[in-house]
C-alpha cells in the first residue's frame, strides 16, 4: 500500500503557534509528522519560516489561502511567498456570504478558482478548496454546494475534504466514500477529521468517520499526496490532542496492510 506522508493542519494548535512557533514546530517533529499545513504566519516571514522547517526536517503540506490573496493585484506576492516557502497547494479555507448567496455567485467562485488554476499551473502551483459544513447544507436546484463547485472546475482545482466538516453538514460515511470516486484524483491533501454525534471531542478513530474505508479510497482512487490531521475540539491539551491523532492514525493504516 502506498505511504503517503502525514502532517497538522496549524490551525489545531493555533494557541501553541502564537507562543512560541518554533517551539511548537520542533515538538510536532518529534511526534513524527512530515509536514505541516499553515492558517497563518504568526508574523514570521517566508524564509525565516523555511528554514525552521528545513532545520527540522518538515515540509509544507500546504497553506489555507484566503480567497482575496489570489485576487489580480496580489497573485504574484502570494506565490513569491509560498515558493520562498516550498509550498505547493493553495488552498482556499473559506468563502463569504458574497460567494454564496445565489447559484451564480458560487458559479462566479468556480469560475475564479478555475482562472486562478490557469494562471498558476507553470508555477507547479495547485489551487484547492476546502469545506466547512455549509456546502453539505445549502443546496440549489436539489445540488450541494460542494458538488456544485467541482462540478464547475476542471479537475486541476483540488478539492480539500475536510471529513468530520463534511459529517456536521449531514454526509454519511459512505458519502465520504462516493465523492473521493465521484471525483477520482482530485483529492490531493486531505484533512482527517474525526466525527462523533455522541462525543464532540472525539479523537482520529473515535468516533464514525469509516478509516479504514476512506484512506484506502484516498489512496487507490484519490491522488492523495498528504494526509493532513486536524483537530478542533479538546479533551487534552492541543499538543497532545494532535500526538494522539497521530498515533491512532498511524494504527489504523498498520491494520491496512
Amino acid at each position: 500500500m502506498a505511504q503517503i506522508p502525514i502532517a497538522v493542519q496549524l490551525y489545531s494548535v493555533r494557541n501553541d503557534c502564537a507562543k512560541d512557533l518554533p517551539g511548537t514546530l520542533k515538538e510536532i517533529a518529534q511526534m513524527g509528522y512530515e509536514g505541516v499545513e499553515f492558517a497563518g504566519y504568526y508574523g514570521y516571514q517566508a524564509h525565516e519560516l523555511r528554514r525552521l522547517l528545513d532545520d527540522l526536517g518538515l515540509k509544507v503540506a500546504g497553506t489555507h489561502t484566503g480567497v482575496d490573496t489570489l485576487s489580480p493585484s496580489r497573485l504574484a506576492e502570494t506565490l513569491e511567498f509560498n515558493q520562498t516557502l516550498g509550498n505547493r497547494y493553495l488552498i482556499v479555507p473559506w468563502v463569504g456570504e458574497e460567494w454564496r448567496k445565489t447559484r451564480d455567485d458560487w458559479l462566479r467562485l468556480a469560475e475564479f478558482l478555475t482562472e486562478v488554476s490557469e494562471k498558476v499551473r507553470g508555477g507547479d502551483f495547485t489551487v484547492g478548496y476546502h469545506n466547512h459544513h455549509f456546502e453539505f447544507q445549502q443546496t440549489f436546484d436539489g445540488e450541494n454546494l460542494w458538488d456544485l463547485l467541482l462540478r464547475h472546475t476542471p479537475g486541476e482545482v483540488a478539492m480539500q475534504l475536510d471529513t468530520g466538516n463534511a459529517m456536521h453538514g449531514g454526509a454519511t460515511g459512505q458519502d465520504l466514500l462516493a465523492i473521493i470516486q465521484r471525483y477520482p484524483g482530485r483529492a490531493k491533501t486531505v484533512h482527517l477529521k474525526e466525527y462523533s454525534s455522541a462525543n464532540p471531542t472525539a479523537l482520529i478513530g473515535e468516533g464514525e468517520v469509516p478509516w479504514k474505508e476512506f484512506l484506502s479510497q484516498c489512496i487507490k482512487t484519490g491522488g492523495t499526496e498528504w494526509f493532513i490531521i486536524e483537530q478542533e475540539s479538546y479533551a487534552f491539551p492541543p499538543l497532545e490532542c494532535i500526538r494522539k491523532c497521530l498515533d491512532n492514525l498511524k494504527g489504523i493504516l498498520a491494520g491496512m496492510g
